[in-house]
This record gives structure tokens, C-alpha cells and sequence, in this order.
């Protein structure tokens, strides 16, 4: 394993001493690429699978699944327990919490299962402090709270962007719009529908000849970056919208509060005090981007009670059917 952090550590100085230029685009474009295979390796490590440990990840239930990311003592299960009514172990030391504690809420007709996951520490996704679990449980989730201290916000939201990055985790982003299709001969053919400030067909080609891609379309339908195109090409990345907690904020003054309230994506709250849990939860809803759907039997009035809830991009009948039972639509007429 240390070999492959030795590895990750001498390319990270090396893409640091590089000067940004069109000369040296192609060589990081290259060096970005074995960042990227050696980050698959450390997080799909060769070899046999090693002891499970002690029950990390919890079974999926409810409609949808949210994860408290954060580093130790921020006040991510004083959150749970206050929002699900679920004791989670609270005690004013570092790592009180060492598994998943799970709870559930129900908000609007939705299930929304709520996942208190271990503190994570910096390096937690080269496998420090059970991080590679801990993200790997956040991976499952279809949207993420990323809980900060509301007096330290801002390196620590950097440096938890950086591990859940570096394990492949894109929060707040669109999937890259770029088509990318293996074919059996005929070389690299890379079409671009707009002009390109970074990738042009050499430096493509260095990133392909990475992988031992040479043969390959690609369409670049926006201006790309080579992360992007690395994004694509490794394919295990997941998308997942998130929502910055800045936690604790009886702490702070109503003019710091009124500055916290414009930064994008984030809800000051006081989890201890249950202060703005409303607008949480109505910012979560918007973010999760459920739908209710309601069902009429037949000559009676709508039952408003139990709503059946899809995500807003899987609505046809067919995800309806799955939803109640997965035999519905195999005897669909």
C-alpha cells in the first residue's frame, strides 16, 4: 500500500513544480491520468477482499439516503439525534461515533433515511482513520451533508471537497457532457463542438495512450478539461448534490450570519439548539428531488396519506411499478 501512496505523493509534487503552459499541457494531462488509475487501485485495492470489520455500511431503506460527512466533533450525531429522534452517542471527545449510526425521518410523505457516519481526518482517502468505509458508505447516498464547524468553515470544507474528490466523489456537478466510445480500429477521432482552451488531439491522445486506448470517438460537446475527460474515461464516478451545514451558530454574531447566508449551497443551523431545522429540511427536499405521486383507486378519492415517492428523473410507469413491487410490471397490460 505504501508503495502506492509513495507513487500518488511523487506525482502530486511533480504536477506542483509544473509550470501551466500549452507546452507542458499534454505531460499533466498525462501525469493526471496516472493520478487517476493509481486513486481506482487504492480504492479497489488487487487481490482477495480482507475482513468486512465491524458492520460499516447499513441496509438502504425509505425513499432516499443521506450522509453526514464531517470531521470529529462538529456536531454531526447531536444533528441526528435531534432531527430523527435516534440516540447516537454524544460525548465532548473526538470519534465518540465508530460505525454507521442510522435513522429515519419522514418529511413531506418521503422515507428519508439519515446515515451518522465516523468523523473523517485528512487523508482519509489514502485509508487513514477507517476514511475509505466511511466514504465509501457516503458513495450510497443520494445526497451528502457536509457538516462544518461554523468557526473553522472554510479549510475544512476544502479539505473534505479534496478526500471525497480524490475517492471519486463529484458534489454539486453535472456528469461531463462528453461522448466517449472504444471502437476496434481507425485510431483517436476527436470531434469538438466548441473551441477547446485545454484539450486538443495530442494531449487527448497522451490521456488515452494511459489507459492503452488507442482506438476511440470522442465528442467534446463544451470546453473540457482534462479532469473531465479522465472522469469519463475511468467511469466510477459518482455525481452526488450536497448541502454545507455550518454548525454551532449560536456561536457567531447576526452580521457574520447574514455573510454565511449568501455562500452558495450552504444552511447555517445549531444542531444543539435546533435552530432553522425547517429550512433544512426544505433545502434537502429541493436538493434530494423527490415527487410525490398519489394513487386513486378506482371510483374513491385519492389516499393523500402515503404518497409513492420517484426522483424527478425516473418517473415512467415502469419505475412506478418497480416501486410498489418488482412484479407489477412484468404483468403490466
Amino acid at each position: 500500500m505504501s508503495t502506492i501512496l509513495e507513487k500518488i505523493a511523487a506525482i502530486e509534487s511533480e504536477m506542483a513544480r509544473t509550470q501551466k503552459n500549452k507546452a507542458t499541457a499534454g505531460h499533466l494531462g498525462l501525469l493526471k491520468a496516472r493520478l487517476a488509475k493509481l486513486r481506482r487501485e487504492l480504492i479497489t485495492p488487487k487481490g482477495g477482499g480482507g475482513g468486512t470489520g465491524e458492520g460499516f455500511d447499513v441496509a438502504k431503506t425509505g425513499d432516499a439516503r443521506i450522509g453526514f460527512v464531517g470531521f470529529p466533533s462538529v456536531g454531526k450525531s447531536t444533528l441526528l439525534s435531534n432531527l430523527a429522534g435516534v440516540y447516537s452517542e454524544v460525548a465532548a471527545y473526538e470519534f465518540t461515533t465508530l460505525t454507521t449510526v442510522p435513522g429515519c425521518i419522514k418529511y413531506k410523505g418521503a422515507k428519508i433515511q439519515l446515515l451518522d457516519l465516523p468523523g473523517i481526518i485528512e487523508g482519509a482517502k489514502d485509508g487513514k482513520g477507517r476514511g475509505r468505509q466511511v466514504i465509501a458508505v457516503a458513495r450510497t447516498c443520494s445526497l451528502i451533508f457536509i457538516v462544518l464547524d461554523v468557526l473553522k468553515p472554510l479549510q475544512h470544507k476544502k479539505l473534505i471537497e479534496h478526500e471525497l474528490e480524490g475517492f471519486g466523489l463529484r458534489l454539486n456537478k453535472n456528469p461531463p457532457n462528453i461522448v466517449f466510445r472504444k471502437k476496434d480500429k481507425g485510431g483517436i477521432n476527436l470531434q469538438c463542438m466548441v473551441q477547446q482552451s485545454e484539450l486538443d488531439l495530442d494531449t487527448v491522445k497522451t490521456i488515452l495512450s494511459e489507459y492503452r486506448i488507442h482506438n476511440a470517438d470522442i465528442t467534446l460537446r463544451y470546453d473540457a478539461t482534462s479532469d473531465d475527460l479522465i472522469d469519463v474515461i475511468e467511469g466510477n464516478r459518482i455525481y452526488v448534490p450536497c448541502i454545507y451545514l455550518l454548525n454551532k451558530i449560536d456561536q457567531i454574531s447576526i452580521e457574520e450570519l447574514d455573510i454565511i447566508y449568501k455562500i452558495p449551497h450552504c444552511v447555517p443551523i445549531s444542531a444543539h439548539h435546533k435552530w432553522n431545522f425547517d429550512d433544512l429540511l426544505e433545502r434537502m427536499w429541493q436538493y434530494l428531488q423527490l415527487v410525490r405521486i398519489y394513487t386513486k383507486p378506482k371510483g374513491q378519492l385519492p389516499d393523500y396519506e402515503a404518497p409513492v415517492v420517484l426522483h424527478s428523473e425516473r418517473l415512467s410507469i415502469e419505475d412506478f411499478c418497480n416501486k410498489l413491487h418488482r412484479t407489477i410490471a412484468k404483468e403490466f397490460k
